[in-house]
């Protein structure tokens, strides 16, 4: 029998995630996995948040004000590409990233993003208080349910 092509692939990403965090060559401690609990928490604290998904034939990536609500992240957008290809393909990415003078982060979410209109669904998202910061109208709601959240964290070298 051949070898089942998912467990390869997870063989490989756990190498890629792992590969060089115990080679640190400056003095700082290693780059660090984040909890999920970690994660949740720096995701409901950025302002905002990028998603990168197919859109026209391409991947591409829209910045977006989000709030977590549940586990889930939730953000206004407007008709057009993003909405149109998020109906089509609901497989995205969703990261957000920062960093104080002493370390940085970053925190992938990839899941499955639907756009929802139902009244009570809407009113409890309106209560979330996202604000987009583009000044276009934006009147559709859409949620991505997460199947897999991980981040890093690692200390920034001094000077940088």
């Amino acid at each position: 029998m051949g070898r089942d092509p998912r467990r390869t692939l997870a063989a490989i990403e756990r190498r890629w995630q792992t590969r060089g965090m115990s080679d640190h060559v400056d003095g700082r401690t290693p780059t660090r996995h984040l909890s999920e609990d970690e994660c949740w928490q720096r995701l409901a604290d950025a302002p905002y948040g990028r998603i990168a998904m197919s859109a026209a034939g391409e991947v591409d990536v829209f910045p977006v004000n989000h709030a977590v609500d549940n586990r889930t992240i939730v953000f206004r957008t407007s008709a057009g590409t993003k909405l149109l290809e998020l109906t089509i393909r609901h497989g995205v990415a969703f990261q957000i990233d920062g960093y104080t003078d002493a370390e940085a982060f970053s925190v992938v979410v990839k899941g499955v993003a639907q756009e929802f209109d139902r009244q009570g669904e809407v009113y409890q998202a309106e209560k979330l208080g996202i604000t987009p910061w583009a000044p276009e109208n934006k009147d559709r709601w859409v949620r991505i349910t997460p199947t897999e959240v991980h981040g890093r964290l690692f200390e920034r070298a001094s000077g940088s």
